[in-house]
């Protein structure tokens, strides 16, 4: 008889176990916590006006755990329920209100079909609403009785929400999915981005997480527990994503975190770093390169003088060589401007810019080649004459060979920059060093370049040798003829040793050998 009693009880309480989820929403309880770590979180209690017990099983006070980042396709929507306007209750029971909205904010939905959970979406978007504008205000503004800052299990809570809304799987970019049926397939310039249709929502939570950060009632003492250094990488991951929109948002938080959060600048630049290498020496594929060069773009802003090694190491190890990548173009204008905020910062760097430029010179590629000669105006604009003088031979041997460069546009951009009151300044004072380099391919062009444009500005470039300094471009002049004398010369030499060779074996060889000129 006990024991029969003691089966029917473990029946019921079975039974009540199995019952028991059918009044909460299907977001799993924490896979990192171990089973049965952070209670399952309840959004159906909305009609309670004040809080429930932290002891009760419906209590709002759970881990953000609760919140697990899972695909939408595993998350089922939770239980509407007709919760207040956060300005409609008193300040003392606002926390608790939160909670129950960032729970409902946690809810993933499929937005692949626009047909699915309509009114659930959109409770989630009013919530998503109210909640930034709640964030964004300050406290006391809204409220004279309102607590100065969200309290530490809200803001716990916040992120953990934000969490699972912004860091889910990135869909394949297209040429990935073309590699899977042709392994030699390569991206698509022209193809166009892809936009993720869950961006009306996945805006307002990137919203959300930007007014936070830069609340004035964020104190980054507690929240640099939440918006810690796994967060800050999660967020660089997403830096890949296809949709320009969501890039755009994760460069202005990413600044405003590296603007708020002091203790993370350090981490935050050695992760940077880490993608230009994975980026440049390994996968040649990214989509946010230019967005992360933007960011560094302020950061060098910014640098203090002296400049720290571990900057100049940046510049030599990941920003110049981000000049090899093909996909250079996309990314160049952001890349160029950070270079020259290094030259202008210390102009003592121009000699390692330029000799990097230099060792990454395209060699078949004239679209890079008008590109370099672009940035290396800039440079040169804010080189000083004695970092000029270390690297002016190398340099204006590759400038010479982009005067005859037979691609019009790469020749034409080499003599621009004969436009530059600057650099023509430099090249004047070491006009006894450069003159004899550029002479020859100066002459070439006026000889035989096949562009009418070239030719008129070549004509001027030669006059401007002249002007400057007659005597070193008559002397020059001479050297050029008495060289190409010489060289005919030698090639009349060569023919007749040719001849020779061709009489000798014919003389061998009898009349039966057939020559052939």
């Amino acid at each position: 008889m006990f024991n029969k009693i003691i089966k029917r009880g473990n029946r019921k309480g079975t039974r009540s176990e199995g019952a028991e989820p059918a009044a909460r929403p299907a977001a799993p309880s924490s896979s990192s916590g171990g089973a049965g770590a952070a209670a399952p979180v309840t959004v159906n209690h909305a009609s309670r006006a004040s809080a429930p017990s932290p002891s009760s099983p419906t209590s709002p006070h759970v881990a953000p755990s609760a919140f697990p980042a899972v695909p939408a396709s595993h998350t089922s929507p939770p239980l509407l329920e007709p919760l207040p306007l956060l300005r409609d209750v008193a300040a003392a029971d606002r926390p608790g209100l939160l909670l129950r909205k960032l729970r409902l904010v946690a809810a993933l939905f499929d937005f692949s079909d626009s047909l699915k959970h309509p009114r659930e979406k959109e409770a989630k978007r009013q919530a998503l609403l109210e909640l930034v504008d709640y964030v964004q205000a300050p406290a006391a503004a809204a409220n004279a009785n309102a607590p100065a800052r969200l309290p530490d299990n809200v803001q716990e809570a916040l992120i953990a929400a934000i969490s699972v809304n912004i860091f889910r799987p990135l869909p394949p970019a297209p040429y990935e999915s073309a590699a899977a049926i042709d392994p030699g397939a390569t991206p698509d310039d022209e193809e166009e981005p892809y936009l993720d249709p869950a961006w009306p929502h996945l805006q307002l939570v990137y919203e959300l997480l930007l007014r936070y950060v830069v609340s004035p009632d964020t104190d980054t003492k507690i929240a640099k527990r939440y918006v810690d250094h796994a967060f800050v990488l999660r967020l660089l991951d997403h830096f890949d994503s296809e949709d320009p929109r969501e890039r755009e948002y994760l460069k202005t938080v990413l600044h405003r975190i590296y603007g708020k959060f002091m203790v993370h600048r350090p981490f935050i630049r050695k992760a940077i770093n880490n993608v230009f290498y994975r980026f440049i020496f390994e996968t040649e594929r990214h989509n946010g390169i230019g967005e992360l060069l933007e960011i560094l773009g302020s950061i060098i802003n910014g640098f203090a003088l002296p400049m720290k090694e571990e900057h100049k190491l940046f510049l030599t190890r990941a920003l110049i060589p981000l000049h090899k990548p093909k996909s250079v173009g996309i990314y160049h204008q952001q890349l160029s401007y950070c270079i020259v905020q290094f030259v202008e910062k210390d102009y003592k760097l121009a000699d390692a810019v330029i000799r990097g430029l230099l060792k990454y010179w395209p060699v078949i590629n004239c679209q890079k080649e008008v590109l370099f000669l672009g940035e290396l105006e800039e440079v040169l604009e804010a080189t000083q004459p004695t970092e000029f003088q270390r690297c002016m031979v190398p340099l204006f041997k590759q400038i010479g060979r982009c005067l005859n460069s037979s691609h019009f546009q790469v020749a034409e951009r080499a003599l621009f920059l004969w436009n530059n009151d600057h650099i023509v300044s430099l090249i004047a004072q070491n006009r006894g060093v450069i003159f004899p380099i550029i002479f020859e391919a100066l002459e070439r062009n006026i000889q035989s370049h096949w562009n009418q444009a070239v030719h008129g500005l070549t004509a001027n470039v030669r006059k401007m040798f002249l002007d400057m300094d007659s005597e070193l471009f008559e002397e020059c002049q001479q050297q050029y003829i008495e060289k190409q004398a010489k060289a005919k010369e030698l090639e009349e030499q060569r023919e007749s040793a040719w001849r020779q060779l061709e009489a000798v074996a014919a003389k061998a060889a009898g009349d039966d050998m057939v020559l052939v000129n």
